[in-house]
């Protein structure tokens, strides 16, 4: 065999080697969400970190992807607790990134929590699991699980009710009756810092990574992409909100996507640029 040819097969085999590891990369791991009967809400305080609405496109772009275009979820803007500070309005973004597909609890809290409660409610009458990604406080959660066991009390909803946290100071500015509620009622599970690389989580916090748009071609995930690094600008640190300092930069920041990662069995996705690499066009 010719050197030029064993060369070619050895480039060859690489690609195809690199291109199977990424594919494999975005298999669920066992025992997590089952996109056939589950529900995945997505709640997001958008008070005061402009993160938010960039873990907004993130989840989006998830979504985007065809394994999991078709998931059963619901996302929840305003779902705040007790921190003082300026609410981000993300409204415009929650209409292009979710449709219709979305509650407002900042503007009608118990109108989003009756909402949201027919849907888990409905979903667990039909034998599914509810997850929760807790992009924020766990206040508005607390009163969506105590009117789901006010309707179905024989639920076993320490088994069929998964929460997911990872910060620390979500967990201190949640009210403290509210997060005790949570974590001694249903599945709550704490895991690493999504801010960080190499905990064992997605880090999706990054000053310096600015390459989404070498890896996004669909016009909708442009737009939304767009739209909140607009918005994380417009209200990055302004009127007492925090600075988000990797915002700031010019970089990204989209930590709160990493509960969805390990609802998702993505948890081994390492960093922003992975996750783009992983979820590019």
């Amino acid at each position: 065999m010719k050197l030029k040819t064993v060369i070619l097969l050895a480039i060859t085999s690489i690609f195809i080697s690199s291109h199977n590891q990424a594919q494999n990369s975005l298999s669920p791991k066992p025992g997590g969400f089952d996109s056939d009967k589950d529900l995945l809400l997505a709640h997001y305080d958008c008070k005061t970190d402009v993160d938010d609405l960039q873990s907004v496109a993130a989840f989006a772009t998830v979504l985007s992807h065809n394994r999991y275009s078709e998931i059963n979820y619901h996302a929840v803007a305003g779902a705040y607790g007790i921190q003082d500070g300026l609410y981000v309005p993300p409204n415009d973004l929650f209409n292009l990134a979710f449709g219709d597909n979305w509650s407002d609890a900042h503007k009608d809290f118990q109108k989003a929590v009756d909402h949201v409660k027919t849907m888990a409610s409905a979903v667990l009458k039909n034998q599914g699991d509810i997850w929760i990604a807790e992009a924020g406080q766990s206040d508005f959660s607390a009163a969506l699980i105590q009117a789901i066991t006010a309707d179905l009390p024989d639920v076993n909803v320490s088994k069929r009710i998964h929460l997911v946290q990872h910060s620390d100071w979500n967990e201190e500015v949640t009210a403290p009756a509210a997060l005790d509620y949570v974590k001694t009622t249903i599945d709550y599970h704490k895991i690493a810092d999504g801010n960080a690389v190499g905990n064992g989580t997605p880090g999706f916090r990054s000053a310096e990574f600015t390459g989404w748009k070498d890896k996004i071609s669909n016009p909708e995930l442009i737009a939304i992409w767009k739209l909140a690094i607009e918005l994380s600008n417009q209200y990055n640190g302004k009127e007492g909100r925090y600075h988000n300092e990797a915002i700031s930069a010019g970089g990204l920041d989209f930590s709160d996507t990493s509960e969805v990662c390990w609802i998702l069995g993505l948890q081994d996705i390492r960093d922003s640029e992975q996750f783009f690499n992983l979820f590019s066009d």
